[in-house]
């Protein structure tokens, strides 16, 4: 256990921050200190105001009134670049806006060191290979330059997370700040940043590290804030009362609420997967999926989950094998096609693949089921307000109303905005892959709630993740995948969850 005793002077303290938004007030008087040699951990539900305050440490907002003070010296981070400059660096937990489409890994990894002028404006991609190495071997990252030299745009989220890691610790920062930074990784990969967090810590460096997770923050923080409502309502120190942190976090109300769901039992099959190769070298699976429950799946990155969900969806070909949905062959050549046969899937990175930039809450819910709204061929706002206006009460949306914009929700709300979307109407098969990335626990509680309320409906339900809390929380039922096999296919109620993080490592 690390200890805090005789802490030096705070690297960075918040003092009377206050943020706000025309007359929309998000931060409402922030006190707060990270301290040399610490991590901070901060709890907050959505919406509470951790992003603002993020963002503002990071130079992308500024305060309205308070003080930001590095070391003893009053400061105002201006830019992102102020802020690093300044030795404050900041991962955020939207990797879209971060990273750069159109420019190489190797690119993106010195774009810091290319925006100060560190490095010749016309320095060749391949001058800038040996760098980007270093760079990424800062996390062990055995990228080679092949891999340096592509777009960006092909990487998977967990290599962009990866990448965004490394380029914050190209130096040794004072400050780091780290936003949700497990959620799109690897237990393998989450480890090496654990370890990587410990000896930054050891090293004196200050880390504000924000996540949802309580068994990481149990084991990494050496001090615990929980933002609600713009104010810091509970701080603590080791040990920590992590049920006293919850509760101030959310409230009473929620963790009421808390009780063991009723076991659903699944009647007629709705899809059957019959000897189908996710990937080219593997062996061939065989899967049903049935109304009435919730299917969890559950394995490592790269383990095929996803790869199987968008071939249901039709994002991706059917390359082998065969599919029926209900008692006819299903090979759907599109999304669009999956959705008229009312397979819907919430994707995985739902800023890339869910949201259109700009668009309001109750245009983005409606955006796959257009023909709904239109009478005569003109489109009926004043439906389309009334349907988001249900879809974000029934989901509790924390929002000003259905015409704001999406973009200005935080990352939970706009994920029950995602999932939402889809329970509009009643799907016949609804995939969920990540549907907890990024969001607090209340958030978690109501999106396993309503799906569990659209399978006790009727429909198939199949939920995918990494994370054993997280399927225990949801499924009826858990399928475990290794590269592209299926290892465990059990009852939730009759596995541990050593045999389903045993059947996530076996070996072929």
């Amino acid at each position: 256990m690390h200890s805090t005793e005789s802490a030096p002077a705070a690297a960075l303290r918040l003092v009377g921050l206050t943020k706000n938004f025309g007359a929309n007030r998000v931060l409402k008087g922030v006190d707060l200190e990270l301290v040399p040699g610490t991590v901070t951990a901060l709890l907050g539900a959505n919406g509470a105001g951790k992003s603002t305050l993020i963002k503002i440490l990071a130079g992308v907002h500024q305060q309205t009134a308070g003080e930001l003070l590095l070391g003893t010296e009053p400061v105002d981070f201006d830019t992102p670049m102020s802020a690093a400059r300044a030795g404050v660096r900041t991962v955020h937990q939207r990797i879209d806006d971060a990273i750069v489409p159109g420019l190489s890994v190797a690119e993106n990894l010195l774009f810091e060191e290319i925006a100060l002028k560190e490095v010749r404006s016309i320095a060749s991609l391949r001058s800038l290979l040996p760098r980007a190495r270093e760079i990424a071997a800062t996390l062990d990252l055995e990228w080679d330059d092949a891999f340096l030299r592509q777009d960006v745009h092909e990487l998977g989220i967990a290599d962009c997370q990866m990448l965004l890691l490394a380029r914050a610790l190209s130096t040794t920062p004072q400050v780091l700040i780290l936003d949700e930074p497990t959620s799109t990784l690897s237990q393998n990969e989450a480890e090496r940043l654990f370890a990587l967090v410990t000896k930054l810590r050891d090293r004196g460096v200050a880390i504000l590290y924000v996540s949802h997770r309580l068994s990481e923050i149990n084991a990494l923080a050496d001090r615990l804030a929980v933002l609600r409502d713009g104010r810091i309502v509970n701080a603590q120190q080791l040990p920590f009362d992590l049920q006293a942190a919850v509760r101030s976090m959310l409230g009473e109300g929620v963790l009421a609420d808390a009780a063991e769901l009723e076991e659903l039992h699944g009647g007629e099959t709705v899809l059957s997967v019959r000897g189908h190769r996710v990937f080219p070298e593997s062996a061939p699976i065989d899967i049903d999926i049935a109304a009435g429950e919730v299917t969890g799946i559950i394995g490592l990155i790269g383990a095929g989950k996803t790869e199987l969900a968008e071939t249901v969806f039709g994002a991706r070909k059917l390359t082998s094998g065969e599919m029926s949905l209900g008692d006819r062959p299903f090979a759907p050549k599109s999304p669009k096609a999956a959705i008229s046969h009312g397979v819907y899937l919430v994707p995985e990175d739902r800023a890339a693949q869910g949201m259109l930039p700009g668009w309001s809450v109750m245009r983005t819910l409606s955006l796959p089921f257009l023909s709904d709204f239109v009478r005569g061929g003109i489109l009926a706002p004043g439906k389309e307000r009334t349907s988001g206006a249900a879809a974000i009460d029934r989901f509790s949306v924390v929002t000003t109303g259905p015409e704001q914009s999406v973009d200005a929700l935080s990352g939970g709300n706009q994920q029950k905005v995602m999932v939402a979307r889809w329970m509009q109407r009643a799907p016949r098969l609804l995939l969920l892959d990540e549907p907890f990335r990024g969001v607090d626990i209340g958030a978690r509680r109501v999106i396993s709630q309503r799906a569990r309320e659209q399978a006790a409906d009727g429909s198939a339900v199949v939920m995918i993740c990494s994370d054993v809390d997280e399927v225990r929380e949801m499924a009826d039922r858990i399928v475990v995948m290794v590269e592209g096999r299926i290892t465990l296919d059990a009852r939730a109620a009759d596995i541990s969850n050593e045999q389903i993080i045993q059947s996530m490592t076996e070996v072929a």
